[in-house]
Protein backbone atom coordinates (compact mmCIF):
# COMPACT_ATOMS: atom_id res chain seq x y z
CA UNK A 1 0.00 0.00 0.00
CA UNK A 2 2.90 2.35 0.70
CA UNK A 3 4.01 2.04 -2.93
CA UNK A 4 0.56 3.07 -4.19
CA UNK A 5 0.41 6.10 -1.89
CA UNK A 6 3.92 7.11 -2.89
CA UNK A 7 3.07 6.83 -6.59
CA UNK A 8 -0.10 8.90 -6.13
CA UNK A 9 1.78 11.54 -4.13
CA UNK A 10 4.61 11.71 -6.65
CA UNK A 11 2.12 11.95 -9.55
CA UNK A 12 0.23 14.75 -7.79
CA UNK A 13 3.43 16.69 -7.12
CA UNK A 14 4.52 16.23 -10.74
CA UNK A 15 1.15 17.44 -12.01
CA UNK A 16 1.23 20.49 -9.70
CA UNK A 17 4.74 21.43 -10.84
CA UNK A 18 3.67 20.97 -14.46
CA UNK A 19 0.79 23.40 -13.99
CA UNK A 20 3.08 25.84 -12.21
CA UNK A 21 5.69 25.73 -14.99
CA UNK A 22 2.99 26.19 -17.63
CA UNK A 23 1.67 29.28 -15.85
CA UNK A 24 5.13 30.76 -15.28
CA UNK A 25 6.17 30.24 -18.91
CA UNK A 26 3.16 32.25 -20.09
CA UNK A 27 3.53 34.91 -17.41
CA UNK A 28 7.20 35.64 -18.11
CA UNK A 29 7.18 35.12 -21.88
CA UNK A 30 9.68 37.30 -23.74
CA UNK A 31 8.50 38.82 -27.00
CA UNK A 32 11.15 38.95 -29.72
CA UNK A 33 11.39 41.55 -32.44
CA UNK A 34 10.48 39.93 -35.80
CA UNK A 35 12.96 42.26 -37.50
CA UNK A 36 15.83 40.47 -35.73
CA UNK A 37 14.72 37.17 -37.23
CA UNK A 38 14.53 38.65 -40.74
CA UNK A 39 17.97 40.25 -40.40
CA UNK A 40 19.40 36.98 -39.06
CA UNK A 41 18.06 35.15 -42.12
CA UNK A 42 19.74 37.70 -44.38
CA UNK A 43 23.12 37.33 -42.67
CA UNK A 44 25.41 34.51 -43.86
CA UNK A 45 25.31 32.65 -40.52
CA UNK A 46 29.06 32.08 -40.29
CA UNK A 47 29.30 33.49 -36.72
CA UNK A 48 32.83 34.68 -37.45
CA UNK A 49 32.78 37.75 -35.20
CA UNK A 50 34.41 39.99 -37.82
CA UNK A 51 31.67 42.57 -37.20
CA UNK A 52 32.71 42.92 -33.58
CA UNK A 53 29.72 41.06 -32.14
CA UNK A 54 29.55 37.52 -30.74
CA UNK A 55 27.99 35.88 -33.77
CA UNK A 56 25.32 36.77 -36.27
CA UNK A 57 22.50 36.87 -33.74
CA UNK A 58 24.27 39.51 -31.65
CA UNK A 59 24.91 41.56 -34.76
CA UNK A 60 21.28 41.21 -35.91
CA UNK A 61 20.05 42.47 -32.53
CA UNK A 62 22.46 45.41 -32.71
CA UNK A 63 21.25 46.32 -36.21
CA UNK A 64 17.64 46.21 -35.06
CA UNK A 65 18.56 48.63 -32.27
CA UNK A 66 20.22 51.06 -34.68
CA UNK A 67 23.76 49.90 -35.50
CA UNK A 68 25.11 50.21 -39.04
CA UNK A 69 24.45 47.24 -41.36
CA UNK A 70 27.81 47.49 -43.14
CA UNK A 71 30.03 45.51 -40.74
CA UNK A 72 29.44 41.99 -42.09
CA UNK A 73 32.61 41.23 -44.02
CA UNK A 74 31.68 37.74 -45.31
CA UNK A 75 28.30 39.02 -46.50
CA UNK A 76 29.59 41.96 -48.56
CA UNK A 77 29.94 39.84 -51.72
CA UNK A 78 26.41 38.48 -51.39
CA UNK A 79 24.75 41.88 -50.93
CA UNK A 80 23.80 41.39 -47.29
CA UNK A 81 23.99 45.11 -46.58
CA UNK A 82 21.40 45.92 -49.23
CA UNK A 83 19.09 43.15 -47.98
CA UNK A 84 19.31 44.46 -44.43
CA UNK A 85 18.65 48.04 -45.55
CA UNK A 86 15.57 46.80 -47.41
CA UNK A 87 14.35 44.96 -44.30
CA UNK A 88 14.86 48.06 -42.17
CA UNK A 89 13.07 50.25 -44.73
CA UNK A 90 10.04 47.93 -44.77
CA UNK A 91 9.93 47.80 -40.96
CA UNK A 92 8.79 51.39 -40.53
Amino acid sequence: MVVVYSAILLGGIGFAFGLFLSYVSEKFKVEEDPTVKLILEALPGINCGACGYPGCEGYAKAIAKGDKPDKCLPGKKNGVEEKIKEILANRK
